[in-house]
């Protein structure tokens, strides 16, 4: 006799192993809030509803870990990490709309949100001209298209329209699911460009990739409002701000007008000073944070949450550390319930990590972070190198899909 493991972290493991083992597959509803355990962080609690959670938690076969003076009630707050299955926690979220003090309803909604976010694992994306983009069953690969002299990876440049046609059918015919179109470096310390110059270069080129490929998802790199509108005009279907939406007051008001979707990125200070010494407190809350606030920002100005998928932004005001930091949280980005995307191609990141300078030098470190991107559900990577990311990924689904 043996016992070994058997996978069941998701939904489809597990009704893979009901079958195998002959189950009623009605029962699915019964095993499914069993199958996984969450552990959920909740930042500075007070004391006494610290304690209320890990008692409520316990009562039901889970677990709190609590500062050690809390019992003792010698500190006033205390971080709280729940250990539980969805279903023994979906209880206790339940269970705190009973007592309206400690701060015990503020926790619920921020629990709330957290679950139904966590549940939501596709989205599709309908776009002019009968274009639509599901994101979620497989991370999916947004090939990276400069139209600048002097973007850092010196590779990715891309000079005439010859090039960008040769380079679009490689990335299309190489896997890509969306070609995303920039004509300004946002590599650290360079300077912005005038709307008229950044759009010579990009309204043209949209155009062409447009006629060219008219079923292919194309995305505007650009912060923009006048240049974001304009490349919506040309074809564009998705605007990739790198901002949050805070570099131009008119971006809001033209990504929702256009109806494109837009990805809402993090970025401490600017592209001309933002890696001078980036700090942070406690470097995932922060950014989540940032985004809580970013996308109300963005509902209130009228921007559908439906049509938002946000970056982390990795490399946008992070140190090495906190660009590694994001990575191995990355699950927690998906508590918004918005698909995630990561833009970590060939960064000077991995090159600090792995002792290499020229990012022509960076293609495994980019390919083992794609990996890890799709292990830990990013609904799309940002990537130089099409087709070698696009295989990562693909072998990836083959492992994950097989039977157990």
């Amino acid at each position: 006799m043996i016992a070994y493991p058997l996978p069941a972290q998701s939904r489809e493991d597990l009704m893979s192993a009901l079958r195998r083992i002959g189950a009623d597959l009605r029962s699915m509803a019964y095993f499914e809030p069993k199958r996984d355990i969450l552990s959920l962080y909740l930042p500075k609690v007070d004391f006494r509803a610290a304690a209320y959670l890990k008692q409520e938690l316990l009562a039901r076969g889970g677990d709190a870990v609590v500062n050690r003076d809390v019992i003792a009630c010698a500190a006033e707050t205390s971080d709280v990490l729940l250990l539980g299955t969805p279903g023994q926690v979906r209880s206790l979220v339940k269970k705190l709309g009973a007592l309206p003090c400690w701060g015990l309803p503020d926790i619920q909604s921020a629990l709330s949100g957290a679950l139904e976010g966590l549940d939501k694992t596709s989205w599709t994306f309908d776009f002019a001209g009968g274009r639509s983009l599901t994101l979620g069953k497989k991370t999916a690969v947004m090939g990276i298209l400069n139209l600048t002299p002097d973007s850092f990876y010196e590779g990715s440049r891309i000079a005439g329209e010859e090039e960008l046609l040769r380079r679009a059918a490689a990335m299309t015919k190489g896997g890509a699911d969306i070609l995303d179109l920039g004509a300004e470096s946002t590599r650290p310390g360079s300077e912005p460009l005038p709307p008229e110059e950044e759009m010579e270069r990009l309204i043209p080129a949209i155009r062409l990739l447009r006629k060219e490929f008219p079923d292919t998802v194309i995305s505007a790199d650009t912060w923009k409002g006048r240049v974001a509108g304009e490349a919506v005009n040309a074809g564009a279907d998705i605007i990739n701000d790198i901002s949050g939406l805070a570099f131009d007051p008119e971006l809001p008001r033209t990504a929702a007008e256009s109806g494109a979707a837009l990805v809402l990125s993090h970025i401490q200070g600017t592209p001309r000073d933002m890696q001078k010494n980036p700090k942070y407190d406690d470097t995932v809350k922060d950014i989540l944070e940032y985004f809580d606030e970013r996308l109300k920002a963005a509902e209130a100005a009228g921007i559908d949450r439906e049509r938002i998928i946000i970056d982390p932004g990795i490399g946008f005001g992070k140190g090495a550390s906190d660009n590694l930091k994001i990575l191995r949280n990355l699950e927690a980005f998906r508590i918004f319930g918005r698909p995630v995307m990561v833009g970590h191609s060939r960064k000077a990141f991995i090159g600090r990590t792995l002792g290499l300078d020229d990012p022509a030098d960076r293609l495994e470190g980019t390919l083992a972070l794609t990996a890890l991107c799709a292990a830990k559900g990013a609904a799309v990577v940002r990537v130089h190198d099409v087709p070698a990311n696009a295989r990562v990924i693909n072998m990836m689904a083959a492992v994950r899909e097989a039977e157990l």
